[in-house]
């Protein structure tokens, strides 16, 4: 009768949609390392690994009793600063980079945890001051908190994961209730300086940015904003979008995409994930990819409408807003539409990390909608 009740509260589209998702992204894996030739076994096996893993940790996090480890918020948020500052002290370098901690047979990556980390403390820090939201002593405490794990990410360096950290905060900042006035005054002060970022890129001899950016996070802004700068900066991105448009409508099939099987592509089991769905799958395969992970980010968000508590609320919504910021900006580099940076396609691309933040990250929100779903007596969610 328990486990009667227990599956009739769990979110079957929700669970079926990230499985589907999943599957269809180790196939994807398969085709980006050339599998059909015999190459990359390993990675895909390892994939498959990551994603049953996964599904304990979905299952863990769907059952634990989340609202009893939120009175441990702070420590959270003291361990989450531990990893990243012990990836300076016993992480792995790997193109310039120090981002990974080898932990026995396990490669991870704190980087990753750090979102649930920083949604779970975040979501319980306002909502026990949700009534101080708009106070300027409160919203300046709140920014130097969610400074730190953001600096600490930045300076390994990991740009994507330091922007998803705080697409995070700004998700969780906006829903918390903040008045349209500093949304407003916000705006005013960042469009700006956006441009000025693009327009100081662009110049010939840069007045600041080439000082304050890495000079691969540079160059990068720079393919962007004129492509014809470098031919070699731009390649990754020509590249890409060469092969989603010979994808045309239904693709080229499964190990059929030709820049794919020709390595042409770069990352293409990662970053670039979404180049091999374009080519073998076609504008079909993009949206149907594009579309479950809109189907997650949905669900997610009629979760949190039925959510009657703060705190469950911001977690839902944190998370969506995580996923949807993550799909938006790997779509986005693989059609040239956002400058050049490293990000994952949620539940699609290679690895174990991101697979199992954003399965954790599920967990949790499959956690939210069964208590949410015992409590409506009037009926359950759609």
């Amino acid at each position: 009768m328990q486990m009667k009740k227990w599956f009739q509260n769990l979110d079957l589209l929700l669970i079926g949609a990230i499985c589907l998702l999943a599957v269809f992204g180790i196939l994807c894996i398969a085709s980006a390392l050339h599998f059909n030739l015999g190459e990359g076994s390993s990675e895909v096996y390892k994939q498959i690994a990551f994603f049953l893993i996964g599904l304990v940790l979905m299952i863990v996090a769907a059952n634990v009793d989340y609202e009893y480890f939120s009175q441990f918020y702070i420590p959270i948020y003291f361990v989450n600063l531990l990893l990243l500052l012990a990836v300076f002290l016993l992480g792995n370098e790997s193109n310039g980079a120090t981002r990974w901690i080898q932990i026995g047979p396990l490669t991870i990556q704190p980087s990753e945890f750090a979102k649930v980390m920083m949604i779970f403390f975040l979501a319980k820090y306002i909502s026990l001051h949700h009534s101080k939201m708009n106070r300027l002593d409160f919203f300046l405490k709140l920014c130097v908190i969610g400074a730190v794990p953001i600096f600490l990410v930045l300076k390994q360096p990991a740009l994507s994961a330091s922007l998803v950290l705080v697409t995070i905060f700004c998700v969780l900042v906006f829903v918390a209730g903040m008045d349209i006035h500093w949304i407003r005054n916000t705006a005013i002060v960042c469009v700006p300086l956006l441009i000025f970022i693009f327009w100081d890129v662009s110049r010939e001899n840069p007045l600041i940015m080439d000082k304050i950016f890495e000079p691969h996070q540079f160059n990068r802004i720079l393919s962007f904003v004129d492509p014809t700068a470098n031919a070699d900066l731009y390649y990754q991105t020509e590249k890409s979008i060469s092969a989603i448009g010979s994808g045309q409508l239904t693709g080229k099939g499964l190990f059929q995409g030709t820049l794919n099987q020709l390595s042409y592509l770069p990352e293409p089991h990662n970053d670039f994930i979404f180049s091999v769905i374009g080519e073998e799958f076609g504008f079909l395969g993009c949206i149907f990819t594009l579309g479950l992970l809109l189907f997650v980010v949905f669900r997610c968000i009629i979760i949190a409408l039925s959510t009657r508590d703060t705190f469950s609320q911001l977690i839902v919504v944190g998370i969506a807003g995580m996923i949807a910021f993550q799909a938006f900006v790997n779509a986005g580099v693989a059609t040239g539409i956002v400058p050049n940076t490293g990000m994952s396609l949620p539940f699609v691309s290679y690895g174990g990390s991101s697979m199992w933040t954003n399965m954790i990250a599920i967990g949790l929100v499959l956690n939210i909608r069964k208590k949410e779903t015992r409590s409506l007596f009037e009926g359950g969610l759609l």
